[in-house]
């Protein structure tokens, strides 16, 4: 039979265990600073601390990108819009960035009479040099290092997770942004970590430089640019829902 003694001191001994351990981990425990609240409804609502870049309403944020004008991509009744082939070479944003957290909802053309780079392509350019391939890549061959998903000619994407023509797609975008010092020699590379539609395409990938369709990429300094979307060939794209969250 266990005795009350005995059962109080196992008590004091479990008690001066778990002190003992507490006091042990004790050094540590941070504190602070402590983060931030932020709040999103849902995994592709804009958080409250982000940027919205475009909420189907209008397209106050950006400008024409060679132009500087009033961009006149259309925007549609359901709070999307979609490319126009004016000439203009895309829309920029308004505002410059540095590293950034975005997400962008996209849908390419159901007209597929188009093949390979000519089937609904488009592109995320960040600071105004580095791009994320938006295309048609379902069930579309094209070269690899050009299809969706793609850091344009640097990083294939781990997996093609497209979707068919007509479907609302996404891309939740980290971008890393390079640093340079005040003599221009770049003293960091920039990275991009991508997810497209829920699944992690490009794993925190080293930027070489500009995203160029001819020749080897470079680095030239910069300091923070604007984003923008590229209206390239042939067939539309549709985007939707644009924030951006500030990293630096």
């Amino acid at each position: 039979m266990i005795s009350f003694k005995n059962i109080k001191l196992f008590l004091f001994l479990t008690s001066f265990l778990i002190g003992s351990s507490q006091d042990k981990s004790t050094p540590t425990e941070i504190w602070e600073p402590i983060p931030k609240v932020v709040y999103s409804s849902s995994d592709s609502a804009p958080p409250n601390d982000a940027i919205i870049l475009f909420d189907g309403t209008d397209l106050s944020r950006w400008n024409a990108k060679w132009s500087k004008k009033e961009s006149k991509w259309k925007i549609n009744n359901d709070g999307s819009m979609t490319v126009v082939f004016d000439g203009s070479g895309g829309i920029e944003t308004k505002q410059k960035f540095g590293s950034v957290q975005l997400h962008i909802e996209w849908k390419t053309s159901e007209d597929v009479s188009h093949k390979n780079q000519k089937r609904s392509n488009s592109g995320v350019f960040f600071q105004d040099r580095y791009e994320i391939q938006i295309l048609d890549s379902y069930k579309s061959p094209t070269y690899v290092n050009g299809q969706a998903g793609s850091v344009y000619k640097q990083h294939i994407p781990l997996v093609n997770a497209s979707r068919k023509p007509g479907e609302w797609q996404s891309y939740d975008i980290v971008f890393d942004a390079p640093e340079f010092n005040s003599d221009g020699k770049k003293i960091k590379s920039g990275y991009f970590t991508v997810f497209h539609n829920g699944i992690l395409i490009q794993n925190h990938v080293e930027i070489f430089g500009t995203t160029t369709n001819v020749g080897q990429p470079e680095y030239t300094a910069h300091d923070d640019g604007p984003i923008s979307l590229q209206n390239h060939c042939c067939s539309q794209i549709t985007l939707r829902n644009i924030w951006v969250r500030k990293l630096d």
